[in-house]
């Protein structure tokens, strides 16, 4: 179990939506948290506004504040998106951008309870939207701990000229915080540049591609019927496999033990 970034450069590649998407159709117990600074919008989007009253990442932030109730008032600020069965749970984002200032002092907090998550009974793995890191404020925090971080990006030139200043940016930061290598990956969106293209350009691997789907697209934003069969929702259940096999190696490598130095190690 683990932390899973979607972080974007620039523009709306669709971060939200395919954050979304692996929500729904991955099958590990996750929570999907809206950390992007910006606001979040699958409430009133996806879920169309359905529930009343506040709820949120917003909301533990200023009770977190007020008396550090986050560890009590958390789960009865998470939304069932597949209800009643409590495996895939949402926590919206900020709707309010005077929340904004409220969380982000607390963006190390949000990180360390959801690295809890996973040692918990159920245990959750934790899927966050970060949004784009070109805004005040972002949570520096959860890409640090995060075991896979996915930087979402268009697949044209324009965007992947911006993603690229942004991948020397978040090595920078990993390399200057000790963040263990192998940890960032591409998640290209769309038609474009091939695979090999955007790994050589960019210098990193490319984990995945989702496809270019406006319909379901458009339900994930603004609600509707979502059908399973659409190549978005295939393409992002499919994309566990490789996230999974990432962590498993990411684990192995972690728990090898360091031999080099020791007397008599090969």
């Amino acid at each position: 179990m683990a932390i899973i970034a979607l972080v974007s450069a620039k523009g709306s590649p669709g971060v939200t939506a395919s954050a979304l998407a692996c929500a729904l159709t991955w099958h590990r117990r996750l929570i999907l948290a809206e950390c992007d600074p910006a606001g979040g919008s699958i409430l009133a989007g996806y879920l169309g506004g359905a529930l009343d009253g506040p709820r949120g990442i917003g909301e533990l932030a200023v009770g977190e504040l007020r008396d550090g109730s986050l560890e009590t008032a958390f789960w009865s600020q998470l939304v069932d998106l597949d209800a009643p069965r409590r495996e895939r749970l949402l926590l919206p984002g900020v709707v309010d951008p005077a929340q904004a200032g409220s969380v982000a002092p607390l963006w190390q907090r949000f990180t360390d309870f959801f690295l809890d998550l996973e040692r918990g009974d159920p245990p959750y793995d934790v899927l966050v939207d970060c949004g784009r890191l070109q805004v005040a404020g972002p949570p520096w925090p959860v890409l640090r701990a995060a075991a896979v971080v996915l930087l979402v990006t268009r697949a044209r030139l324009p965007d992947l000229s911006a993603t690229q200043a942004m991948v020397r940016a978040i090595e920078r930061d990993f390399t200057e915080h000790r963040v263990p290598p192998g940890t960032l990956r591409l998640l290209p969106v769309g038609d474009g540049h091939g695979r090999g293209e955007i790994s050589k350009a960019l210098r990193l691997p490319v984990i995945a591609r989702l496809p270019d789907d406006p319909r379901t697209a458009e339900v994930l934003t603004l609600g509707g019927t979502l059908r399973a069969g659409r190549p978005l929702m295939r393409a992002a259940g499919a994309l566990e496999v490789p996230v999974r096999a990432l962590l498993d190696r990411r684990r192995a490598r972690l728990a090898w033990p360091v031999t080099q130095g020791v007397p008599g190690a090969v």
